[in-house]
């Protein structure tokens, strides 16, 4: 009886970038997998239920990335999770080794890194750059809440 009591709603932040074709794609799926049903096209299926955060154009702090590297296949490197192919990137030697250098980078030059970062924190689940890792966490939270919103 008690237990949608015990279960809190998924927490997902988008650190958004308006100028990424990527994020915005991410951004209008989130918003809408919320306000009409998911997966769309299934008549049967409901909006998903979850808190958004949307963060624009401001990269994860040194601590947010640490744990969303934490969410990340150990075989991937922080580099090559995050870093983008932009002209502006830093080459391979130059490359960030730490969640605070990534960070800092991020900061300095918006385009060094893969847009959006979206994290499902409570999931403990990343896509950083690929809008199908955003429907694999949207199926992911339908999964979990039993295919049905509470």
């Amino acid at each position: 009886m008690f237990k949608s009591f015990l279960r809190a709603r998924p927490t997902v932040s988008i650190f958004h970038h308006p100028s990424s074709p990527q994020s915005n794609r991410a951004l209008e799926l989130l918003r809408s997998s919320l306000t009409a049903p998911y997966p769309p096209g299934e008549p049967s299926a409901r909006p998903l239920e979850f808190d958004l955060e949307v963060v624009e154009s401001s990269p994860p702090n040194p601590d947010q990335m640490q744990t969303i590297q934490s969410y990340l296949p150990k075989s991937e490197s922080l580099a090559s999770a995050f870093v983008s192919a932009h002209p502006s990137a830093p080459s391979a030697a130059e490359q960030p080794q730490s969640p605070s250098e990534l960070s800092d980078l991020a900061k300095k030059n918006l385009n060094a890194v893969k847009w959006p970062i979206v994290v499902d924190w409570m999931g403990g689940r990343a896509s950083i750059g690929d809008v199908d890792g955003v429907k694999r966490m949207l199926d992911a939270i339908k999964s979990e809440s039993g295919g049905a919103n509470r």
